[in-house]
């Protein structure tokens, strides 16, 4: 099958699979800044350098792209937040370590909770329900969490990625 220039498949496409497209692209354009912030302070990486944070957004939209047609009332901006999530935790404990950024200090699960609560507005509940952890652990990571990050880089992670006890 002939691919045009966008990428797409010249034959079979009809007004409806163009529309679908251009619905998605519209949700791109309105939320990939905000989900590209989410996964560079996940990953912890630097904003001006942010591969692994661009290649986790870019799967996570893959993933809502495909699902975009049995979408019924839901918000493509949480299923591809949630895919976010799922998949730098999946990851995180082999390849997110921290380079720099912002929260590199934390954990990857005090990232998760801190990005959850703090950036995206989620409420504890959700936020305990999408990293499958009762609601009272969240609480406390997300407090432990800001305690550190308030006291400053000097309270960062130890040699096995583990923070320092002090």
């Amino acid at each position: 099958m002939r691919e045009r220039r966008d990428g797409f498949p010249a034959a079979g496409r009809n007004g409806e699979e163009r529309h679908r497209t251009r619905q998605f692209e519209a949700f791109v354009a309105g939320a990939a800044g905000r989900l590209l912030h989410a996964a560079t302070l996940l990953t912890a990486e630097s904003p001006a350098r942010n591969p692994r944070a661009q290649a986790l957004l870019t799967a996570s939209l893959a993933h809502t792209y495909a699902h975009w047609g049995r979408l019924r009332g839901e918000d493509p901006y949480d299923l591809t937040r949630a895919d976010l999530v799922a998949r730098f935790a999946r990851a995180a404990w082999r390849h997110h370590r921290g380079g720099g950024g912002v929260l590199a200090a934390l954990t990857p699960q005090e990232r998760l909770v801190v990005v959850l609560r703090l950036y995206e507005g989620v409420a504890e509940e959700q936020a305990a329900a999408l990293l499958g952890l009762p609601e009272e652990r969240v609480r406390a990571v997300c407090a432990r969490s800001v305690v550190a990050l308030r006291a400053g880089p000097a309270r960062g992670p130890g040699p096995t990625g583990t923070r320092a006890a002090s």
